[in-house]
């Protein structure tokens, strides 16, 4: 398998693009789907091996430029996981954050935690997943007064983005570890309670980890068509099943039968509507294309606390830059991304919570969803100074 770029210059050159991906049934990697091509929209697509002895020199004959971002995919799976046998599984103090884990390797250390930081985690799940599986969250923050702020964080929607859950786990261990040293975080931990799902789509994870390294929906069965799964972050209730969504049960971006069919959704849904006062800001963490997004997604509008929004936005894109000097663009989800209907962002700014971004993190396409190991380290501690500064704007009260 090989993922090729292709920006197509004319409208003619959309229309030839358009018709042979969907013709031929190829893997979207950015945009999300072939509804969102149009001229000049850079376009990662993953070529199965069978397809491309047809697609290129169909390309090459149509005169449309594309440039091979991955020339061996495989090789690349192998790569991005390493040897997995040296590390260190059990002991908390041996865990390695620089590696992608499994979720019961995750599920272990949200365990571990429980345990062994009871002052300051608390493990609990808000529901089970399509196969069953608990949805756990940890709630993190000094007991300090009876009511706090919180602010809620979510990784791992879609299952391939593994550096989202990388995020979450490492966001939770600098919580733990600069907790005493560092006044920014005591104060973050003493003034909010943080919630954080490392694990949003647990099935479609452990299906990215045993079967297919490139699954991104939900694992529910669809009893018509022999299509496995959902587009958890179409599948809210706000606009549902709208622009950007598809009603096709074999389409990467299906919206679901209805909305929160999904039981991850309804549960998350739930808690967060539960939650609606205490919650001020929703995070939640995709991958690629180093953007910084909020509301709204659905539709090309202007969100009423947009100053303050944009704010801190600006504030964080700047914080994350001064580590690497990675730019991050920011803006509105519709006119920075693409339109898309039935978000979470959307939803949990629909439902009250005034802060709601989406983090899409690195890169811009050169490893893609492969990212490697080695950038887990900067990619999150860039990420980490944005969050951080996102939720201290949120402290300051901006009206």
């Amino acid at each position: 398998d090989k993922v090729i770029r292709v920006v197509p210059e004319s409208e003619r050159e959309t229309q030839i693009l358009k018709a042979a991906f969907n013709r031929l049934k190829v893997d979207l990697w950015q945009p999300s789907s072939t509804f969102h091509i149009v001229e000049g929209t850079v376009t990662d697509v993953r070529v199965p091996q069978n397809t491309s002895q047809s697609l290129l020199p169909y390309l090459q004959q149509a005169n449309i430029q594309y440039t091979i971002l991955i020339s061996d995919l495989q090789k690349a799976i192998e790569n991005q996981t390493g040897l997995r046998s040296y590390r260190n599984r059990r002991s908390l103090s041996g865990y390695n954050y620089e590696v992608y884990h499994s979720l019961e390797e995750i599920q272990g250390w949200m365990h571990d935690l429980n345990k062994t930081h009871s002052d300051l985690v608390h493990l609990f799940s808000v529901g089970k997943s399509y196969e069953g599986r608990p949805l756990f969250v940890l709630k993190l923050g000094k007991r300090s007064r009876p009511y706090k702020k919180a602010v809620w964080i979510d990784c791992g929607i879609h299952a391939r983005e593994w550096i989202g859950p990388a995020f979450c786990q490492w966001f939770v261990k600098e919580a733990l570890q600069t907790y005493q040293t560092d006044p920014a975080m005591r104060k973050m931990l003493t003034q909010l309670y943080f919630y954080i799902m490392p694990v949003f789509n647990v099935d479609g994870y452990h299906f990215s980890w045993t079967n297919d390294r490139f699954w991104r929906k939900t694992r529910s069965k669809n009893t018509r068509f022999r299509c496995h799964g959902v587009d958890a972050n179409r599948n809210w209730k706000v606009k549902w099943c709208d622009e950007g969504a598809s009603f096709h049960p074999c389409d990467d971006t299906y919206c679901g039968p209805f909305p929160e069919s999904e039981p991850e959704v309804k549960a998350v849904a739930h808690f967060l509507r539960k939650h609606r006062k205490q919650i001020k800001a929703y995070l939640s963490f995709h991958a690629y294309a180093q953007m910084l997004l909020y509301p709204y997604s659905y539709k090309y509008a202007t969100i009423p606390n947009f100053s303050c929004v944009e704010l801190a936005a600006y504030n964080a894109v700047n914080a994350l830059q001064s580590a690497y000097g990675i730019r991050y663009r920011y803006g509105p989800a519709s006119s920075t991304l693409y339109v898309s209907s039935g978000s979470s962002m959307d939803w949990a700014y629909k439902n009250g919570i005034p802060y709601a971004f989406a983090f899409e993190l690195r890169d811009t396409g050169h490893f893609g969803f492969l990212l490697p190991e080695t950038l887990i380290k900067p990619t999150c501690t860039e990420t980490m100074l944005a969050v951080k500064n996102i939720t201290l704007h949120l402290l300051k009260k901006c009206h």
